[in-house]
């Protein structure tokens, strides 16, 4: 449980940015037009068409010209709105969230990781997993050079490309299996079985002084039915039932 706090928080931050800054916005409209009913009560005519509040007489305020205010200041507080959900739109790209520059922490560790029983490492930041590969190019299939794999590494999507279901990983066939329609992807995530019309789609990745470095603002599109770089059979049974 302790594991999955971090993308926990990840993922609910931007949530959380957008509740505070409609809240905060929605406190100083309702502070404004409380201050103005109040002042309009404190306010009284005089004879010659003249409003006092608070002791100091002032011009009375036109019903054209209090229509006019609101909606000047319903405006600011539209555009004030917009801002805060355009921020907390972009918040993620701003932090080093989803469709940015992950850092995916260091190459021995998620080795460490891939090797261990878990089989691949998930990071739910940049919604990835990377797996352990050493295969070899296939026809025109090459990761590579491609930019998606290195060291002995590749980041794969954790969304299905059939219809977006994630993809969860199989530890008994070593096999990424959607519970959603029965896709099913090798450990590089190429093409098995199911319905799904290619591998998994992946993103690029550059490891320097043995930092990983995960590029999610592109999803690299997965290689076709077919492609085969790594002899690997099920494992094992699978945890998703084949149709």
């Amino acid at each position: 449980m302790s594991a999955l706090l971090p993308g926990l928080v990840a993922i609910s931050t931007p949530l959380v940015a957008a509740i505070l800054a409609f809240v905060v916005l929605d406190i100083f409209a309702i502070v404004f037009g409380l201050s103005f009913v109040r002042a309009n009560r404190a306010a009284r005519e005089t004879a010659d068409g003249q409003i006092e509040v608070a002791g100091k007489p002032v011009k009375s305020l036109s019903r054209r010209d209090f229509f006019r205010r609101s909606l000047l200041t319903s405006l600011m507080v539209f555009g004030a709105q917009f801002g805060g959900a355009t921020i907390a739109f972009l918040w993620p790209n701003l932090r080093g969230g989803f469709g940015s520059l992950v850092d995916a922490g260091n190459v021995n560790d998620l080795k460490a990781e891939i090797n261990s029983p878990a089989g691949v490492a998930y990071n739910g930041t940049g919604r990835f997993y990377v797996v352990g590969y050493n295969g070899s190019p296939s026809g025109d299939v090459d990761y590579v050079a491609e930019g998606v794999s290195a060291e002995g590494i590749m980041p794969l999507y954790q969304r299905c490309v059939h219809l977006g279901c994630r993809v969860p990983y199989c530890g008994s066939s070593r096999w990424f299996e959607c519970p959603c329609h029965g896709s099913k992807y090798n450990g590089a995530g190429e093409y098995q079985l199911g319905p799904a019309p290619r591998g998994m789609d992946r993103f690029s990745i550059e490891i320097t002084d043995g930092n990983v470095v995960v590029d999610t603002s592109e999803v690299i599109l997965g290689p076709p039915r077919g492609t085969v770089t790594i002899d690997q059979p099920p494992q094992g049974p699978f945890c998703v039932a084949t149709g």
